[in-house]
């Protein structure tokens, strides 16, 4: 738990940098390089306490000593270049860890303010070497305020979404657990506490089961994570289990730190290139977690050979090379972009046929504003384990439109969350599985889940994985009348570009998505036609008895078959079908009428129509005599206070 002093330090810090130091990555990087040199100080007084000698600052780096640069006799300036010094050529320092020179790889001081400096590290000064747990939870906050690197598609995972993820794979002491992608190390600590958590007495006595239900208690009802149920060589496997990639040395260093201030004395994370480098290849885990980057650089990626996947995209990489790398009975969970679970490049449809039928067994929708306020991309977390995947026929999908928090910027919490929910889904799931039976109890009741059938997946090759789309089909199987798919019924028609000043005065209206837009003197859509949101307002309906003009942000549908369908009949059957949520591409709502056509209703007969319609039509005009009702009655009051007012009360 992150105490208010030590967070007020970490905040002082930032304070005076931001001066000269504007970006928050760069004020991260300068007061990691601080800790850490303070910290090694901190050490060499120590053994000497014990009677030994500094080894960090011996010899050659002595008088780099963080006594020394608080001489008395050293100014302000000479101070600024002993520590300038230092930092540049510490990783050459022969009496440091490898771990300790990988952190001060390409250090540099940014800024030449002797006085800025001294106020920095009088502040980092007040900080003691611990491998305290409160600590490691500093610089977890202190990585916090780093917020995206949206340039490469990186944006930070929220800890409720790195929790709940790994409450998920429910990783366990004797696991090998990658991120290949691993920022600044936050799903593997929150790994590493999750089966510290699992082997804690007092996790038991408490009832709490997983790192996300953890880091949903208050500050008083937490416990330390002590993880007492491990034996000292338990816990010498559990830090060499854990291994992460990453390709910039900025979050190397980030990560390495992270990983130590937590009790990793010798973590394992390489500056690699997952997508490039071949030097790993051979390296399989049993648990792989991560968020990899959502865009690929201009021209592309340059992977090598080895991957299944013939592509150029990061993410479609990213996803093969994970479910290449588990083992036998591996699992894994990944955060992808929503483009993954749709989009129709050879290359994705190539890796969802792939997936469906080797290693993937559920899918979870996030909403689009999990990243708010640094990116309102929408995104899916995919879940794999190759042994349940061979034994299911189904596919497992969730969709969360609560992650329990409001989709604003500041995104405060709300209640209704319904990641607990979700995960006792998934477990159940899992669970049921590993007893070989098909039965799922909690999906009886549940409103945010459903199993699909692979066979439904795979019809016309597209392996589609947006969950919506199937529910559609599992809610007509029981029905008495013929279903038909949409595209054989009605075509979604393109409307054209009609800007408002090219609109002329008339009597057609102009449809856009959200409704009448304006007027003009020539129409494209015969009378009766249906209006379709396509981007915007995506899936939104209108009905129109006149002819009229749909611009471009809208398909239209004429009537074209009424030996088949009745027109108002067909608006109101699209209306139950949540056309708005059946596509949503890079966070901007977008619909795709080729997913539309795949979607099937019950076709009555004729006849049926028209009384189905008939029906509806007398509700509707049942429901405008209650508006009017309503308005009357308003009216009434208005009146009565009005007299009171005008002094006409008797």
């Amino acid at each position: 738990m992150l105490d208010t002093s030590t967070k007020k330090r970490i905040d002082d810090c930032r304070d005076i940098l931001v001066g000269k130091l504007p970006d928050p990555k760069a004020q991260i990087e300068q007061i990691t390089i601080g800790l850490i040199y303070k910290f090694m100080d901190d050490m060499d007084k120590e053994a000497i306490e014990l009677g030994g000698s500094a080894k960090f600052f011996s010899g050659d780096y002595e008088k780099y000593a963080w006594d020394k640069l608080f001489d008395t006799k050293v100014t302000a300036t000479e101070m600024l270049n002993l520590y300038s010094e230092a930092i540049v050529s510490m990783d050459k320092n022969p009496n440091i860890p490898g771990l300790f020179r990988d952190i001060f790889k390409n250090a540099f001081l940014p800024y030449r303010d002797p006085e800025t400096l001294k106020l920095f590290l009088k502040t980092i000064g007040e900080f003691e070497y611990t491998h305290s747990e409160k600590l490691g939870d500093a610089f977890e906050y202190l990585l916090s305020v780093m917020g995206s690197q949206g340039d490469a598609g990186q944006f930070r995972t929220p800890r409720h979404i790195i929790d709940f993820l790994v409450a998920i794979i429910d990783p366990d002491k004797g696991d090998t657990i990658l991120d290949p992608a691993c920022g600044t190390a936050g799903f593997l600590i929150s790994a590493y506490k999750h089966i510290l958590l699992k082997n804690s007495t007092a996790a038991l006595q408490n009832g709490s089961t997983n790192i996300f239900h953890y880091n949903q208690l208050t500050d008083s009802e937490k416990f330390s994570l002590k993880g007492d149920k491990l034996t000292p060589d338990d816990r010498k496997k559990l830090i060499q289990n854990f291994a992460g990639y990453d390709i910039s040395p900025d979050m190397v260093r980030l990560s390495l730190v992270n990983l130590y201030l937590h009790g990793f004395s010798d973590p394992h994370i390489n500056e690699y290139d997952t997508l490039s480098s071949e030097d790993r290849w051979k390296e399989n885990f049993d648990v792989v977690l991560a968020n990899p980057p959502f865009m690929s650089p201009k021209g592309g990626i340059r992977p090598h050979k080895k991957f299944t996947i013939s592509s150029n995209r990061s993410e479609v990489l990213f996803v093969d090379y994970i479910a290449e790398h588990l083992n036998p009975k591996g699992k894994a969970g990944i955060i992808v972009p929503e483009g993954m679970i749709f989009q129709s490049g050879t290359a994705y449809k190539a890796l969802r046929k792939m997936l469906v039928e080797n290693y993937l067994y559920a899918v979870v929708s996030l909403p689009a504003g999990v990243f708010n306020p640094y990116s309102g991309v929408k995104t899916s977390i995919l879940l794999m384990d190759k042994a349940i995947a061979k034994q299911r026929d189904e596919i497992l999908f969730v969709k969360i439109d609560n992650d329990g928090y409001n989709l604003g910027a500041q995104r405060t919490a709300v209640k209704g969350g319904q990641l607990e929910e979700a995960i006792k889904i998934i477990h159940d799931f899992v669970a049921a599985d590993r007893e070989s039976t098909h039965c799922v109890s909690t999906l009886d009741n549940s409103t945010i889940a459903h199993l699909v059938p692979k066979t439904d997946i795979a019809v016309n090759g597209e392996y589609n994985l947006s969950g919506d789309r199937y529910k559609n089909q599992q809610e007509i199987r029981n029905l008495k009348f013929q279903v038909v798919e949409i595209g054989e019924l009605m075509e979604f028609q393109y409307g054209k570009p009609l800007k408002k000043e090219d609109r002329k005065d008339g009597q057609f209206p102009v449809f856009g998505s959200n409704g009448i837009v304006g007027f003009h003197n020539e129409s494209i859509a015969n009378a009766p036609f249906i209006v379709v949101g396509r981007k915007g307002s995506a899936g939104a309906l209108h009905y129109s008895d006149i002819s009229g003009y749909p611009i471009d942000t809208t398909f239209y549908i004429e009537d074209k078959n009424p030996d088949k369908i009745n027109i108002k009949y067909a608006f109101h059957v699209l209306g139950t079908l949540s056309l708005d949520k059946l596509n949503v591409q890079a966070g901007i709502p977008g619909l795709n009428r080729n997913d539309a056509y795949l979607l099937k209703i019950p076709l009555p007969p004729l006849s049926i129509q028209e009384e189905i319609v008939a029906e509806i039509e007398g509700y509707q005009r049942e429901i405008e005599n209650y508006k009017l009702k309503i308005i009357i009655l308003e009216n009434a009051i208005k009146n009565r206070i009005n007299k009171v007012w005008n002094g006409e009360e008797e």
